[in-house]
């Protein structure tokens, strides 16, 4: 039998949480401190972007992130919940067992 190994917190969420602690984290270390891909964390920095919830600007060779906290959660029944209450939330636990 296989563990079933989900959790409550999407890696969306943990993604864009790690990028409002630290703007200059690569892909490849969001990767290794998930426990997921590279290419993945590419792709979810990507819907962040496209969704406007960071901006990526190029400082050097590295990126650098900018979060809009501002911005409402994206499910339609938490659009009264702006961004930032789930940074906060999710920050307060240090993302140790997201």
């Amino acid at each position: 039998m296989t563990e079933n190994k989900w959790t409550f917190v999407t890696n969306h969420a943990v993604v864009l949480t790690l990028l409002n602690r630290e703007e200059n984290l690569t892909a490849r270390e969001i990767a290794i401190t998930l426990g997921i891909t590279e290419r993945t964390v590419i792709r979810i920095i990507n819907d962040l972007e496209a969704a406007g919830y960071i901006t990526k600007r190029k400082v050097g060779r590295q990126n650098r992130y900018t979060i809009n906290t501002d911005l409402p959660l994206r499910r339609h029944d938490q659009r009264e919940v702006p961004a930032h209450e789930l940074i906060q939330l999710l920050s307060r636990g240090n993302l140790k067992g997201y």
